[in-house]
């Protein structure tokens, strides 16, 4: 009778777990299936306006910007990578890190910072007056603010998303394998050429491709240097053209766009296999440079870490110098709580619902569920316009409706119970970043062995106890990582929180794109370098944890 008690209540607990997350991912799925439901919705003659005079453009700009940025992104990525895990040369140590830090700018404050340095008036080309007696149109100037310009600038903050990747793959490949290649009679650079970077295929790819679809997803860079892409197009047919089915039509068009870069990533690992032929991970021997080749290492690890992350740092601090004291006033201070709040909030809730899915998934480990999860974790590879679109189209319908309804039953209007208020910033913060804090948790989860879980039920513990008692601090880590890692994404969120923030509430981010975009360099530069300080500590631990995966010399 007890075992029949127990199998009942265990199967209740299933039950009711598989309906809680096949919910939550259906509610945090909303937004993308309301974007895609209006691919079959008709927007009339705007639409038609659209596809004959800006769309091709919008296509044209984006591919092209996604060129520039792929080829970028894989120079600065691959290369740094190797040379930081498997070489040795003076100051590697602190490239493996530093390689990180253009992370921790956003490519809208990276654009703004440069077009004040290289614009005509800007100290590069003074300079160059100055010092050749040259005037305006008597000499030639490449024009920063131009598509290229625009893929540079996202080259620079984006391809730590390839050198994170890609590094954690060759600090992982099997010595064997090298070893073998070097017996062979190949060369420390023909080995990586023909052994090393095969097997990081697949890494390399998983990065560039996050570096693509945060390509997509931009907003402050292709709009300040005026490069129409789909983006820019969503906001001025929302705003300009006041046409929320025409900005849906691109939205989902751009979301086509982002999963055909997902369905490409995927098909080209396929029909291929990659497998590490050995456990043996002792430690790494580096190759050593010496002479020129040192020299070329550290200047092109230097290059990378100068142009994107150093150079435009120093130049907001020098800005931040000339501001007024009375620039950093209360409403400074209101811009920092607004951003503070809203960041510890929505990672608070995206820490807690990752924890709830990661912890459900290691007890029903059931087709629904891990489904759920993985729907639960799709919308960071959505774009951030497309996430505010859809997430305002349902919760302003239901606003309206309720308004309707309490005007015709009791003659009292509600207002935007949900549209207007924080709730639904928050709800898309959570629907764009709570994959970050899922795979951090499940990362964590995973280095736990089930035996102790056993071990813990056996002495009487129920699962929410396991969790209390055992996992959570073990998972002390895990869940500090996760909340920064959210904290600081959504600290740096411009097009989401451009479309959703309520009436006179302002963030830092926001503050700073509003300010550059009036060509208010300096006065942006207090609000930049708030978020640039912000996001440095995350992006060294992430460094840190990869660095002690394994054990080298």
């Amino acid at each position: 009778m007890e075992d029949f008690t127990k199998k009942s209540e265990e199967s209740s607990s299933s039950n009711w777990w598989n309906w809680a997350t096949a919910s939550l991912a259906g509610l945090l799925s909303l937004p993308i299936l309301v974007v895609l439901g209006y691919l079959f919705t008709p927007a009339g003659e705007i639409w038609s306006h659209l596809v004959e005079t800006v769309l091709a453009d919008y296509v044209s700009n984006s591919l092209l910007l996604m060129f520039g940025v792929a080829i970028g992104s894989l120079l600065l990525g691959v290369g740094t990578a190797w040379l930081a895990s498997m070489c040795s040369f003076p100051g590697r140590g602190i490239f493996e890190w530093m390689l990180l830090l253009p992370l921790a700018i956003p490519a809208y404050i990276i654009a703004y910072t440069y077009t004040g340095m290289l614009d005509f008036s800007g100290p590069v080309q003074s300079t160059i007056r100055d010092i050749t007696g040259w005037g305006y149109g008597e000499y030639w100037f490449p024009e920063i603010r131009s598509l290229w310009g625009a893929a540079l600038m996202l080259s620079l903050v984006l391809y730590p998303y390839v050198y994170l990747l890609t590094r954690a793959a060759f600090l992982n490949q099997s010595l064997c394998v090298l070893d073998v290649s070097r017996t062979l009679g190949n060369g420390p650079w023909r080995t990586f050429f023909t052994v090393a970077l095969p097997l990081a295929r697949p890494s390399i790819v998983a990065g560039l491709s996050l570096a693509l679809m945060e390509t997509l997803a931009d907003y402050g860079t292709v709009q300040y240097f005026g490069v129409s892409t789909f983006t820019t197009g969503i906001f001025r047919t929302w705003y300009g053209l006041d046409n929320a089915a025409a900005a849906a039509q691109l939205s989902a068009m751009l979301l086509l766009f982002v999963f055909t870069l997902i369905l490409l990533e995927r098909n080209s690992r396929k029909k291929s296999r990659y497998h590490n032929t050995s456990q043996r991970h002792q430690s790494i021997s580096r190759i050593p440079l010496k002479g020129w080749q040192s020299v070329g290492a550290i200047t092109y690890c230097g290059a990378a870490v100068l142009f994107g992350f150093l150079l435009p740092a120093s130049q907001l601090g020098i800005w931040a110098t000339t501001v007024s004291e009375e620039s950093i006033d209360g409403a400074f201070i209101d811009l920092i709580s607004n951003s503070l709040l809203l960041g510890g909030v929505s990672a608070l809730l995206a820490l807690l619902l990752a924890l709830f899915l990661s912890y459900g998934q290691r007890l029903h480990n059931k087709p629904i569920v891990k489904f759920s999860v993985r729907l639960s974790g799709m919308g960071y590879a959505v774009p951030g316009t497309v996430i505010a679109v859809g997430v305002i189209i349902p919760f302003a319908w239901l606003d309206n409706s309720f308004d309707s309804w309490m005007r015709a039953q009791f003659d009292v209007s509600t207002g935007l119970i949900l549209s207007g208020t924080l709730f639904v910033l928050i709800f898309a913060y959570l629907v764009r970043f709570l994959a970050v804090s899922l795979q951090t948790v499940e990362a964590g989860l995973g280095r736990i062995k089930p035996s102790m879980d056993e071990a813990a039920r056996s002495l009487g513990y129920k699962p929410n106890e396991v969790l209390r008692f055992v996992h959570l601090p073990m998972l002390k880590g895990s869940l500090l990582t996760a909340f920064l890692l959210v904290f600081v994404d959504v600290l740096k969120e411009l097009p989401a929180t451009l479309i959703l923030r309520p009436f006179n509430f302002n963030t830092l981010a926001v503050r700073a794109y509003e300010l550059a975009a009036d060509e208010r360099l300096a006065d942006a530069a207090p609000a930049s370098l708030a978020i640039v300080a912000t996001g440095i500590l995350p992006v060294i631990l992430l460094s840190y944890s990869i660095t002690k995966s394994r054990k080298t010399k």
